[in-house]
Order: structure tokens, then sequence, then C-alpha cells
């Protein structure tokens, strides 16, 4: 049976205009509709109401219309209210309402000079900083009870998907973290006997090497590759399942995605950035092995004895200690805004730039903490 004819009339009422929709709003009628909607003249500062009591039914398309109408009279100024809308309009009008584009943001008036808007966009990206940390300290705190709990219970890990991460984050990792540690350790035993050399205590490049690489560069130079490599691998490899909406396909299945995606890489992770540290400081050590050789002439014997006599284990466990702490932070946020993509590429290529700068700033950050919290300790 036919539905009935979709109309729209325009009534005033005092000083206000009532337009009534009335019938069946669907595609069918949706030109139509249109025209009739653009017709009527949007004033600035007049009450507009929307009735919509008389509808009997309406799709996607009668849904965009009303918001298109109501966007127009908001935009010319005019007071715009919707009343009596049927009981599933709302769910409707929200979805529609959500995927409109936004409009533009408004030009800035002309008592709004640089130094305003420049005091707005820092508050602005001081409110988006705020919500972005706290987001993620969420995301934190929920991963956390959840790797105790795979702890507490082995059986719910993946222990095909972790060996997996392992070999992609940390054997396929190895010539390139291997290639630049060498280069440090090249460059900071040229620097520091070019340095040196005007004091005569050229042997003491090795004490230079020895502690700067096993207490700090070590650790701070592969994570940093790390987080560019891996953190944005992962960032782009839950955003892509994300806009293939293999993630929303796990959930139906009654599977958690923190649980199958993001689990697995940060353990994967945790095993095996601290093995790339302990490559990375002796390939660099090796590094500076030879340039003290080239340059100065300091012989292997000689170079390992030095660095026997300058550098202890406490160097070396410094440098290990903190590895765990940046692969977990790495991971993390890597899985998380992999997790927060919509459902575009560019979405994804947004995000993953994001995860390696916030991923950067965090390991940065948290070697500054590791070195107070040791200087405090007198380590």
């Amino acid at each position: 049976m036919p539905g009935d004819a979709a109309t729209l009339t325009v009534d005033r009422a005092g000083d206000g205009t009532v337009l009534r929709a009335v019938g069946d709003w669907d595609i069918g009628a949706a030109a139509r509709l249109e025209a009739e909607l653009d017709s009527v003249p949007a004033t600035g500062g007049e009450q507009v109401t929307l009735d919509l009591s008389g509808l009997t039914a309406i799709d996607t398309a009668g849904a965009w219309l009303l918001h298109r109408a109501r966007e127009r009279l908001v935009a010319a100024g005019a007071s715009v209210s919707i009343v009596d809308p049927p009981p599933d309009l709302a769910g409707l009008m929200a979805a529609v309402d959500e995927a409109a584009p936004q409009p533009p943001p408004a030009p800035s008036g002309p008592g709004e000079g640089p130094v305003i808007r420049f005091v707005g966009g820092v508050g602005r990206a001081t409110v988006d900083f705020g919500r972005e940390s706290l987001a993620l300290l969420n995301f934190l705190g929920m991963l956390v009870i959840r790797l105790g709990g795979a702890i507490a219970h082995p059986r719910r890990l993946r222990a095909t998907s972790i060996v997996h991460h392992m070999e992609a984050t940390g054997l396929a990792a190895m010539p390139i973290v291997g290639l630049l540690s060498f280069l440090i350790g090249v460059v900071l035993a040229y620097q520091g006997a070019d340095q040196l050399r005007q004091f005569g205590a050229e042997i003491y490049v090795v004490n230079l090497l020895g502690i700067s690489v096993l207490r700090e560069l070590g650790a701070l130079i592969t994570a940093i590759i790390v987080a560019g490599r891996s953190g944005s691998a992962f960032t782009a490899q839950i955003g892509t399942m994300k806009v293939n909406q293999e993630v929303d396909a796990m959930r139906t299945l009654g599977l958690d995605p923190v649980d199958i995606l993001t689990l697995p890489r940060v353990i994967a992770l945790m095993v095996t950035l601290p093995l790339l540290v302990f490559y990375a400081d002796i390939v660099a050590l090796f590094g500076g092995a030879v340039m003290s050789w080239a340059a100065l002439g300091i012989t292997f014997p000689q170079f390992m004895g030095q660095l026997q006599s300058a550098v202890d284990l406490s160097q070396f466990w410094i440098g290990m200690v903190k590895a765990p702490v940046f692969a977990f932070t790495i991971a993390m946020v890597g899985c998380y805004q992999g997790l927060k993509v919509g459902g575009s590429a560019e979405s994804v290529g947004r995000l993953t730039t994001t995860a390696v700068v916030q991923s950067i700033f965090l390991v940065i950050v948290l070697d500054a903490i590791f070195s107070i919290i040791f200087a405090t300790m007198g380590v």
C-alpha cells in the first residue's frame, strides 16, 4: 500500500515560522522536498520551528534534508527548534549529523588580532594535549591490567603471534640497528679523539665511548630506531585492520582486539628491545674500537683493557634497565594510535605520524627521568 504523500507547509506564527513536515519523507520525494526547503526564506533572529508530528515515515534522505535545512537556517542567524519528532528519528538524525562534513571555521572578526589568535591556538592545543594525555593514561591502565591477567593465565597468550612479532621487531631490525650503532661508535670516537688529542689524553676516548654508549646512547638510539620502524608499523597494521572493518569483525565474534592485537606486540617488543640494545652496545663499541685504532693507534687489546678499567657492570645494567620500559611505551603508543584510526586512509597516515612523534617524545622524557633517578641514587 503506498505511503502518504510527502508535503511541506510553511505557516507564520507570531514572529516566527513553523515548517510542518507531513507524510513519507523518503528518497522518492527528496528532489521536490529539497526545492521546497531551499525556498524557505532565512531571516536572522527569527524563530523557526520544525514540526515533525505529521511524519509517517522517514529514511536517510529525508533526515539529510532536515539536517541541511536546519544548518542553513542556523547559519543565517535563525533559531531552529524541532518539536514532536518520531521516536526513531533521533538516532537517524544523530547518525546524519555525525556523518555530515564539518563546516569550515568562521573567519576571524576584525577584533581578533594575531595575539588573540595565538593565545586561542595555545589554549586549544593545551586542551587537546590534556585530553590526549588522559586517554593515553586510561589505555595504559587497561593495558597493565590485561598484561597482568595474561601473565597470571599464560594460556591466554598467543604464542604464535608473539614469536611472529619478535621476528618482525627484533631479527628484521638488526641490520639497521647494527649499521647506525656502528656509525655512532665511529663518530663518538672520532669527535672524542679530536678534542682529547689537544691534552694528550687520547686513551680516555675509550672511557667516553664506553660510558656514553652503555649508559645512554645504546638504549636511546635503539629505542628511537624501533619507534620509527616498529611503532609506526603497529599503528599502520592495526589502523588498516580498522579501515577494513576487521577489528569490528573481531568484536562481533566476541574477541577483544586488545588481547588479540595489542598484547602480543607489547610482549614481543619488551623481549626483543633489550636484546637489540645489547647488540647495539656491542656494535657501537666495535665501531669505536675501529676508529680508535685508525685515528689514534689504540690497539684492540689496549682498547679492551682501558674499557674494563673505565666501565663496570653497573653502567651496562643502567642502559639495559631502560630497554623494557622504552619497549612498553613504544608498543603502547603504536597500538593506541592504531585503535584510534577512523575509516579513511588519511587517518592511518596521520595517526602513524602521531605515533612516531609521541613515542620518541615519551622515550626521551623517560630517559631524562631515569637519569634524574640514577643521579639521585648516586649510580
